[in-house]
C-alpha cells in the first residue's frame, strides 16, 4: 500500500509538472524521496537507502561522458554548417510531388546523424513544417512524417542518448544493438515509407517558400567539406569503433570546419562547445539553427541520474517483486515480447517521459529473460522496439510533447507518426515469443 501511494504521488507530480511546464527534474526528485520514505518505512536505515540510490546512479555514470560529447557535437555541427548542409540540399533536392515521403527520409538522415529527436525536430523539422504549411500540405500528415523520421535516429543512431542508455543498462554492445535495430526495423521502415508515399499523392506540395533556405545559404558556407564531421562519425561507426572515440574525431573535424569554412575564431568555438551555437540577429533562422552545447545536456544527465537511482532502491528493497511475479505469469502465457510491450505501455503511460520507462522495463524484465534463456541482446532490442517508441504515443509525455510543440502542431499528428507503432506491432510476429 505504501508503494502504491508513492507511485500515485509521483505520477500526480509528473502530470502537474508537465501541465505547468515545470522541469521533470523536480517530480523525479520528489519520486526519489517518496520511494526512499517507503524503504525507510519498511525498515531500511538511512545509510542503506543512500547506498541503494548511489548504486542505481552508478549504473548511469558511464553515460555522462557520452552525453557531454553529444552536446558538444550538436553545437559544432550547427556552427560548422553540417546540419545546414543537410537541411539546405536535402530540401532543395526533394520532389514536391513526394514531399511527405521526402520529409520522412530527410528527417531519418538528420536524426541518424544527430542522434536526437528534439534536435531533429528543431532544425530540419521546423524548415519542413514551414514548407508544408506554406505549400498546402496537410500539416498533421507532414508533422507525423517528421516525428517518425526524428525517432528513427533516436532509436538506432550510435550517438543517440537513448540507444546508449539501453546499451548501458542491459550491459550490451552498442553497435550490436544498432545492427539488430536495423534488422528488426527494416520491414517497418518500408511499410512506413509506403504509407508516406501514399500520403504524398494525397497532399503534394503546391508551392514552395524558399525564404528560410535563402537565409541558410547566405549565412553559412555550404561547401561539401561541411559534411566531413558526419562522414567521420558514420565511417567510424561502420568500423565499430568506440562511440566516444568516434564522437571525439567528429568534434575535431567540426572544429576545423568552424575555423576554415565558417571563419569562427577558436575562442568563439570553445564558447560554442560549452554554451551552444547562437545566431543573435533575431531572424527565423536563429530559432532553427541555434542550440546544442555542453550545458544543454545538463538537464538530460540529471534526469537519467535521478531516474537511475530508482532502479537501485527498487532492487535493494524488492518493491517490484509483486509486479515481476505478475509479469512472469504473463510471459508464460503470451511470451516475453508481448509482456515487454505491456510493461513498456504501463511504464510509459505513467512516467510521462522516455528515460524512466527504459530503466523500469529493463529491471522488470531482466530476470524473466534470463530465466527463459534469452540473452541481454534480446532484451535490449525488445526495449528499443517497445519503450523507446511507445513513450511517444502518449500525448502527455514530454518525449512527444516537445517535438509537437516545436512543430507548432497538436496531438492530432500522432496517428500519422506510423513508424512509432508499426515497429512495436510488426515485431510481435518475430519467432521469439517463448
Amino acid at each position: 500500500m505504501d508503494f502504491l501511494a508513492a507511485v500515485a504521488f509521483f505520477t500526480l507530480s509528473l502530470v502537474f509538472s508537465i501541465s505547468k511546464n515545470i522541469s521533470t527534474i523536480w517530480p523525479l526528485l520528489l519520486g526519489m524521496v517518496s520511494f526512499s520514505l517507503v524503504a525507510f518505512h519498511r525498515g531500511h536505515d538511512l545509510k542503506s537507502i543512500v547506498n541503494m540510490l548511489l548504486g542505481g546512479m552508478k549504473k548511469a555514470l558511464a553515460l555522462m561522458p557520452i552525453f557531454a560529447l553529444i552536446g558538444i557535437i550538436t553545437a559544432l555541427w550547427r556552427a560548422g554548417g553540417t546540419i545546414s548542409f543537410f537541411v539546405y540540399y536535402g530540401t532543395r533536392l526533394m520532389n514536391p510531388q513526394y514531399f511527405i515521403l521526402f520529409a520522412f527520409f530527410l528527417t531519418c538522415l538528420v536524426s541518424f546523424a544527430l542522434g536526437t529527436s528534439f534536435g531533429t525536430a528543431g532544425t530540419i523539422g521546423v524548415v519542413l513544417i514551414v514548407l508544408a504549411k506554406g505549400g498546402g500540405v496537410n500539416p498533421m500528415a507532414a508533422a507525423g512524417a517528421i516525428v517518425s523520421g526524428a525517432f528513427f535516429g533516436d532509436r538506432c543512431s550510435p550517438v543517440s542518448s537513448s540507444a546508449n542508455l539501453v546499451a548501458t543498462v542491459t550491459g550490451t554492445n552498442l553497435y550490436t544493438n544498432v545492427k539488430n535495430m536495423f534488422k528488426t526495423g527494416f520491414l517497418p521502415f518500408l511499410l512506413t515509407a509506403a504509407y508516406y508515399a501514399y500520403l504524398s499523392g494525397r497532399y503534394p506540395l503546391s508551392r514552395a517558400n524558399s525564404e528560410l533556405l535563402d537565409q541558410i545559404a547566405s549565412y553559412f558556407n555550404l561547401n561539401l567539406l561541411t559534411v566531413l564531421p558526419a562522414a567521420v562519425i558514420l565511417f567510424l561507426a561502420l568500423m565499430r569503433k568506440n562511440v566516444k572515440l568516434s564522437m571525439f574525431f567528429s568534434i575535431i573535424a567540426a572544429f576545423f570546419a568552424c575555423i576554415y569554412l565558417q571563419k569562427i575564431s577558436p575562442v568563439d568555438i570553445l564558447k560554442t562547445m560549452v554554451f551552444g551555437f547562437h545566431i543573435e540577429d533575431g531572424s527565423s533562422l536563429a530559432n532553427i539553427i541555434s542550440g546544442g552545447g555542453l550545458l544543454s545536456m545538463v538537464n538530460v544527465s540529471l534526469v537519467v541520474l535521478i531516474a537511475s537511482s530508482y532502479s537501485g532502491i527498487f532492487e535493494g528493497t524488492g518493491m517490484l517483486n509483486d509486479i515481476q511475479g505478475f509479469l512472469v505469469r504473463m510471459s508464460d502465457k503470451i511470451g516475453v515480447y508481448l509482456t515487454t510491450m505491456f510493461a513498456s505501455i504501463a511504464t510509459c503511460a505513467f512516467c510521462c517521459n522516455q528515460t524512466l520507462p527504459v530503466l523500469l522495463t529493463q529491471q522488470l524484465m531482466d530476470k524473466i529473460y534470463k530465466g527463459k534463456g534469452f540473452s541481454n541482446e534480446e532484451l535490449a532490442i525488445d526495449i528499443e522496439n517497445t519503450a523507446i517508441l511507445i513513450a511517444e504515443l502518449f500525448p502527455w509525455s514530454i518525449a512527444i510533447a516537445v517535438p509537437l510543440a516545436t512543430l507548432s502542431v497538436d496531438s492530432g499528428a500522432i496517428p500519422y507518426a506510423v513508424y512509432l507503432y508499426i515497429v512495436p506491432l510488426i515485431n510481435v510476429f518475430r519467432l521469439k515469443n517463448a
